[in-house]
């Protein structure tokens, strides 16, 4: 479980294939931190470290993970967002975050407003119902507040420290990203689903 806080970028240092899986070698501040089995969230993505050398550990995404994640697309050199999984003895900055990515998510606009930043995404509309005015959604791992929200897009508001330490920065025009929705939302969804198939 994660809070939606970055801890720190990483910088995809290499990768590998094997199969339909894909390893990424990632160099960081908080490597020697880290150990074997322990979950890290990359971008959002829940990935289990396996492999610990000096700086850089090794974590793989499964073919199931490429497809529907922007992980897919990293390449050598590109940053990513890091998050260690949640204490249980101390506050909740964010909201709760499981790491397992809902959809693909696609920058429409980046603009500049002389202090922040407003960035408006969209997102597959089968996913409208999650997606709530003022609600929380995360974004490449980052836990966001979404506003001016339609069927299909919302805008987040980032301020100077999260634009300068989160990889955010690199996101364009068409840049696409990793979308959690509100974990409580999806519940609650299911259980309405589950009421009116009952109901039949």
């Amino acid at each position: 479980m994660f809070t939606g806080i970055i801890e720190t970028l990483g910088i995809v240092e290499k990768l590998t294939e094997t199969g339909g899986n894909r390893s990424f070698y990632i160099r960081s501040a908080i490597t020697p931190e880290l150990k074997v089995d322990q979950s890290l969230a990359h971008n959002g993505i829940c990935l289990t470290v396996e492999e610990i050398e000096g700086d850089i550990y090794r974590v793989t995404a499964v073919a199931e993970t490429l497809a529907k994640t922007n992980a897919g697309h990293w390449e050598a050199k590109q940053l990513v967002n890091l998050e260690r999984a949640m204490l249980m003895n101390g506050r909740l900055d964010g909201h709760l975050v499981q790491g397992h990515v809902d959809a693909v998510g696609t920058c429409i606009s980046v603009e500049d407003q002389n202090g922040s930043w407003l960035y408006q995404f969209s997102f597959p509309p089968s996913f409208a119902s999650l997606v709530i005015e003022k609600g929380s959604i995360t974004v490449n791992g980052i836990s966001l507040t979404a506003f001016n929200v339609t069927r299909d897009s919302f805008c987040v508001a980032i301020i100077p420290y999260t634009y300068e330490h989160t990889n955010l920065k690199d996101v364009k025009k068409d840049s696409t990203v990793n979308l959690e929705f509100d974990m409580v939302g999806k519940y609650i969804q299911r259980q309405i689903v589950l009421n009116q198939q009952s109901s039949l």
